[in-house]
């Protein structure tokens, strides 16, 4: 770690020690665990799926199934990181909750007992006609059952957690889908989706409440992750500077929240938020 790191460490333990405080992470705190992020250097171009596409083509259903086939297994090997760690540990020194972008359950498996999942999970499915909540693993079985001719790609990305074909929403590239069997409710016959936001989609009022009351009642808000590229998490870095709680940011380039940022790193969150830890 370099002079000026360690100078940007102690300023932000200054900023953190004896206060109550809320973390907002995103893509960055999970490509330790080799899940890539959105717009980092090593990024592939990708056209997300579209919520209202989703909903109105049954191609565009068979496409992001057979891409989430492959992508949900890379997933499924991903485990926490030094990152997710740090914040685990870090509920012992002021930290209460943690909203992240993220939705890849990592938080939870490093031991954050108070999560808020801002943009839903990837390992739960919901029926859009009936509500049904179900695993993720029991969809994956059935896929794999209905489209047997994937599996070779399947066992392919496996292996690869850092495989260029992946996203950090479960997405991947899958050269041949349009014959994919699509699967349906098994209570209700209905359509299925993840249950993740989609892009095009709202987050749900509720959970928006929540994350901002978590940083309501926050004396400080600690990005770590994130580029704040989109609105649904720069709102709250928005919300805090309004209010006047202090902002301290932990991400590798620019960020859209830097100028209201208190104390700002340009570090990656394994290293900095494992120091952070370390001083408190």
């Amino acid at each position: 770690m370099s002079v000026s790191a360690a100078v940007s460490i102690d300023a932000l333990a200054d900023l953190l020690r004896s206060r109550r405080w809320t973390a907002l992470t995103g893509a960055g705190i999970s490509t330790d665990s080799g899940i890539p992020d959105y717009r980092g250097a090593d990024a592939r171009p990708a056209s997300p799926i579209q919520y209202d596409d989703f909903l109105r083509f049954e191609t565009v259903r068979r496409r992001y199934w057979a891409r989430s086939l492959l992508g949900f297994r890379s997933f499924g090997a991903a485990r926490p990181n030094a990152g997710h760690r740090a914040l685990a540990a870090l509920a012992q020194r002021g930290l209460a909750t943690v909203i992240t972008q993220n939705v890849d359950g990592l938080h939870q498996a490093a031991g954050s007992a108070s999560v808020i999942d801002l943009h839903g999970r990837i390992d739960r499915v919901r029926c859009l006609a009936c509500g049904e909540l179900s695993p993720r693993s029991r969809l994956q079985r059935r896929l794999e059952h209905a489209n047997p001719g994937l599996e070779g790609e399947v066992a392919a990305g496996r292996a690869e957690l850092d495989d260029a074909r992946l996203r950090p929403d479960g997405d991947a590239v899958v050269e041949r889908w349009s014959d994919f069997v699509v699967l349906h409710c098994e209570r209700c016959g209905g359509l299925l989706k993840p249950d993740v936001v989609f892009f095009g989609e709202s987050v749900p009022p509720a959970r928006v409440a929540q994350a901002y009351a978590a940083v309501d009642a926050a004396e400080v808000l600690l990005v770590a992750g994130s580029s704040l590229t989109v609105m649904s998490g720069l709102r709250f870095v928005r919300h805090a500077a309004k209010n006047g709680t202090p902002v301290a940011i932990v991400n590798r380039g620019a960020t859209r929240g830097d100028e209201s940022a208190t104390v700002r790193l340009d570090a990656g969150t394994s290293e900095t938020l494992s120091a952070l830890a370390a001083k408190l």
